[in-house]
């Protein structure tokens, strides 16, 4: 067995549907199995999936046992060679997963990768590669240094933005939204940290593999991630999450300092906290009340589910055009700088790598279309803000 993958699932059925497909297409090919775990989800998940997807291997818990517990039954249960961890709210290009393998194969010191996730609208994701986070690099994190000086090898280490994105390199954090993980690493550090219940148990598990002697590695294989840290940092809710992470990091790996290094992000974080939230106040006061205008879609579909698609936007009211691909063909790049708000691309008729470099840009101040998917087998519209159907 080459390749084990397992996806934590939690009330995302419709993502995960798409994720699955996704996989299905890219383990063409490669011996590898598949573990869904459930955390009690209200939604009907496994029920909806288990007949769609009846090769996947499904853990049902009665309780939400959070993230590390979970991925940890199914590795325990897994037979390849290589894990993956893989976020539902995810897809992967067809070409990914061995592209990951061949790397892997060919580096032997590496103990782990990650790879370039891509954001709804098609822009690199920080979160991508990732340093240490030591009380300086955590500190530059949540005081906005690493923001305001990304390329900064001093200030903007958390975020390793000084790498080039499309060359493969040494990175010390690999992300839980996609890591691929050798598997004799693993028995040899251990299974993900349980202590970790939301945020953090992908750094440490990063840092043991690096302090056993490995080396992690980012590669520029593309997949879009939905969502993600990125969504939730500015939130006092984040700032809160990662302040308690960071402290059980601490109090783990460095214990002869664990009282001034928790004292020291303790004061940063409520800092950030006091900050976040004068700025959302600020924010509230001066917010204008946004138009309610209509969504705009372009729907590319070559006709076989177009009646479909049309449906489900005028059915949400939202205003579209259609461009009529022939044999897959893409539509001209323009389109991605015109007022769409989403471009619709049917995963029947074309494969999620060519949607992703359709999408791929480096203009992050540049407002543009979010990436829109449809599925046959839902009937559904799948977007950054949630299922259309």
């Amino acid at each position: 067995m080459k390749l084990s993958i397992v996806i934590v699932n939690y009330n995302v059925r419709y993502y995960l549907e798409q994720c699955l497909l996704s996989v299905e297409r890219a383990l063409a090919g490669v011996c590898g199995e598949v573990f869904v775990v459930d955390n009690n989800s209200s939604d009907d998940s496994l029920v909806y999936l288990k007949e769609k997807f009846p090769w996947v291997r499904y853990i049902e818990n009665d309780r939400n046992v959070g993230f590390s517990c979970a991925n940890n039954q199914a590795i325990r249960n897994s037979r390849g060679e290589y894990v993956l961890l893989l976020n539902p709210d995810t897809f992967v290009g067809e070409r990914a997963l061995r592209e990951c393998i061949d790397f892997m194969d060919k580096n032997p010191q590496a103990g782990m990768c990650g790879v370039s996730m891509l954001k709804a609208d098609g822009s690199f994701a920080p979160e991508s590669r990732r340093g240490v986070p030591t009380p300086f690099v955590a500190f530059s994190k949540m005081m906005g240094l690493c923001s305001l000086f990304p390329k900064s090898r001093l200030f903007g280490r958390y975020y390793m933005q000084y790498l080039n994105r499309q060359s493969i390199n040494p990175i010390e954090i690999v992300s839980g939204a996609f890591m691929f993980i050798r598997k004799s690493a693993l028995d040899h550090v251990g299974l993900l940290d349980e202590t970790f219940f939301m945020y953090g148990e992908d750094i440490d598990l990063s840092y043991r593999v690096l302090k056993a002697g490995y080396q992690n590695y980012f590669i520029p294989t593309q997949i879009l991630h939905y969502k993600g840290e990125s969504t939730k940092k500015n939130s006092l809710k984040y700032v809160n999450a990662f302040h308690k992470a960071m402290v059980i990091f601490f109090k783990k790996h460095f214990t002869q300092y664990s009282i001034l290094y928790t004292t020291f992000i303790t004061l940063t974080v409520m800092l950030k906290g006091v900050m976040t939230y004068l700025s959302q106040k600020v924010c509230a006061m001066s917010a204008r009340k946004p138009k309610m205008e209509k969504q705009k879609f372009l729907i590319v579909s070559d006709g076989m589910n177009l009646d479909e698609m049309k449906n489900i936007a005028e059915k949400h009211q939202f205003t579209y055009d259609v461009f009529h691909s022939r044999l897959g063909d893409m539509p001209s790049t323009d389109v991605l700088y015109r007022d769409y708000d989403y471009i619709v691309f049917d995963t029947s008729r074309y494969p999620f790598s060519s949607i992703l470099e359709f999408f791929r840009h480096d203009e992050p101040y540049r407002r543009r279309p979010l990436i829109a998917t449809y599925i046959p087998s839902s009937k559904s519209i799948l977007t950054f803000h949630g299922p259309l159907n």
